[in-house]
C-alpha cells in the first residue's frame, strides 16, 4: 500500500501507464518509465517516443545495420526477461552444479572458497587471493543450499532488474556478495571456510526493502521475511550469518545510495559514491582482518 504522499507524485508512475509504479527514467526525456515501456540504449533505457523520434533520425544505412543485427540487445528487453538475473543463475548453476561432480567438484571448491586467511598477506603456506571475496557466490553447500539461493535470486531479480536497469543490478549483486565476505574476514574465524551467494541475495533483499520505502510501497512483508532468514542463520549451526548481515548492509547502501542519485545529473555522484563504498570495503578487509590475526598468533 503506498502512502498518499507517494501517489500524488506523478513522477514515482510510468507517464504512459499511470498505474504502474517505476524507478527507471528514459535517458533521453527523463521521463518514468515502467518495464514494457523500456527499450535498452547504448546508455540506460528511453521510451517508446524517444524511440520513435530516433528511428526518425536514422539514416538507411543505420536502418538497414540495426535489422542486420536483430535489434541489438532490444529484443531481450522487450520481453522483459531479467537478462542479468538469468545469466547469474545460470554461472552460477553450472558451477555449481559442477562442484558436485565427485571428479572434479573437490578442485572446484577449493579454487572458489573463500576463508579470511586468503586475503591475509605474507601468512606462511596461504596464499594472498582476494578475488575469492567473490568467486564465494559460485560455489554452494549442496543441491538445497543452491535451490534455495537462486529461486530467491529469481523472485527478487524480477522486481529490482527492471526496477534499476541491468548495470546498476549487477553492481548491487556484486557489491554486495563483496560485503558479505568482508563482513566473515571481520566477524568469522580466521579458518572458517565458506561458500554460498547468500550474500549478495540478502543485499537484495535489503536493497529491496529500502528501495520499497522510498517509493512509499508496503514493505512490512519483505521486513518479516528478511528478519527471519537472518534469526534463522543465527540460529542454526553451520551457517555463515556474517555473510548474511554484511550483505544485507552493503545492499542497503548501495540502494540508498541509488534512491538519493536518481536524475541523469546525478550520474557522476552516484559512481564516484559506489565507487568510494569498494574501495572503503577493500581498504577495511585488507587491513583490519590482519590485524585480528596477528593479535591470536
Amino acid at each position: 500500500m503506498s502512502t498518499p504522499e507517494f501517489t500524488r507524485n506523478r513522477d514515482n508512475f510510468c507517464y504512459r501507464h499511470p498505474d504502474r509504479q517505476s524507478f527507471v527514467l528514459c535517458q533521453r526525456c527523463l521521463r518514468t518509465i515502467c518495464p514494457a515501456c523500456q527499450t535498452q540504449a547504448p546508455v540506460g533505457v528511453i521510451c517508446p517516443e524517444c524511440m520513435a523520434d530516433q528511428g526518425k533520425a536514422e539514416s538507411p544505412a543505420q536502418r538497414r545495420a540495426r535489422r542486420a543485427w536483430g535489434g541489438g540487445p532490444m529484443a531481450i528487453t522487450r520481453s522483459g526477461r531479467p537478462a542479468v538475473t538469468l545469466g547469474i543463475m545460470l554461472v552460477t548453476s553450472v558451477i555449481s552444479l559442477l562442484q558436485m561432480v565427485p571428479t572434479v567438484g573437490q578442485a572446484i571448491e577449493g579454487a572458489l572458497l573463500f576463508a579470511p586467511l586468503y586475503v591475509y598477506i605474507g601468512v606462511p603456506g596461504i596464499p594472498f587471493e582476494p578475488w575469492r571475496l567473490l568467486t564465494t557466490a559460485l560455489v554452494h553447500g549442496g543441491f538445497v543450499h543452491l535451490a534455495l539461493n537462486m529461486l530467491a535470486l529469481w523472485m527478487l531479480g524480477q522486481s529490482l532488474e527492471p526496477m534499476l536497469g541491468r548495470t546498476r543490478f549487477l553492481t548491487m549483486y556484486l557489491v554486495s556478495a563483496l560485503g558479505g565476505s568482508v563482513a566473515v574476514a571481520l566477524l568469522a574465524d580466521p579458518r572458517t571456510a565458506t561458500v554460498g551467494a547468500s550474500g549478495a541475495v540478502f543485499g537484495l533483499m535489503a536493497a529491496l526493502l529500502i528501495i520499497g520505502r522510498h517509493i512509499g510501497a508496503n514493505v512490512t512483508g519483505i521486513l518479516v521475511v528478511l528478519g527471519i532468514n537472518f534469526v534463522f542463520g543465527l540460529v542454526v549451526d553451520g551457517i555463515a550469518w556474517q555473510a548474511h548481515l554484511g550483505g544485507a548492509v552493503v545492499g542497503a547502501i548501495v540502494a540508498y545510495i541509488y534512491t538519493r542519485t536518481r536524475r541523469r545529473d546525478q550520474r557522476i555522484w552516484q559512481i564516484v559514491l559506489l565507487a568510494a563504498l569498494v574501495v572503503l570495503l577493500v581498504i577495511v578487509v585488507l587491513v583490519v582482518p590482519p590485524l585480528i590475526i596477528s593479535s591470536l598468533i
